[in-house]
């Protein structure tokens, strides 16, 4: 199987979806931000002097789907019909797990979509914290599963002992 973005020509390109058929799609993905106790304890406290982290890195990952086509160069725009971002607190981390739901029905996947999601709520939790702990670490931004389209369920196998 050959890349999808390349052309006979070895250029990239856009794919042509027009062929295929619209279908209900959906694709999840998730991320972490590890942070020192000390910014941790900041942001449980909601005592981060930009504001309340978690909310705002909710919104801006919800933003940041809507606007993947525009970021990502041959990603196709899509009118998504559903967002959820979830960023929550994992004392294991230290620091916060970040999920993203997207839904589409359409010709193509949200993968991009969701990854997009997560990634700039990490970032954007990066951004509000980095004044406490400038060592904080993004990991494991990576699609969890998706449906619909032509190539069916995916589902990934779940780990075990946190992040890597």
């Amino acid at each position: 199987m050959g890349l999808s973005h390349v052309d006979r020509k070895g250029k990239a390109s856009m794919v042509d979806v027009s062929a295929k058929a619209i279908t209900d799609r959906e694709a999840r993905a998730e991320g972490a931000v590890v942070m020192s106790q000390e910014a941790f304890g900041l942001v449980k406290r909601n005592a981060i002097a930009k504001g309340d982290v978690l909310a705002v890195a909710r919104i801006a990952g919800t933003m940041a789907a809507k606007k993947t086509a525009e970021l990502i160069p041959l990603c196709h725009p899509l009118p998504v019909s559903g967002i959820e971002v979830e960023a929550i607190l994992d004392p294991k981390l230290p620091g916060v797990r970040v999920t993203s739901t997207v839904r589409v029905s359409g010709r193509t996947g949200v993968e991009m979509e969701a990854l997009t999601a997560v990634s700039i709520a990490c970032l954007t939790v990066y951004d509000m914290v980095k004044a406490v702990d400038r060592a904080m670490e993004i990991r494991d931004i990576r699609v969890i599963s998706k449906s619909g389209g032509r190539s069916g369920t995916y589902q990934r196998a779940a780990r075990t002992g946190g992040t890597r």
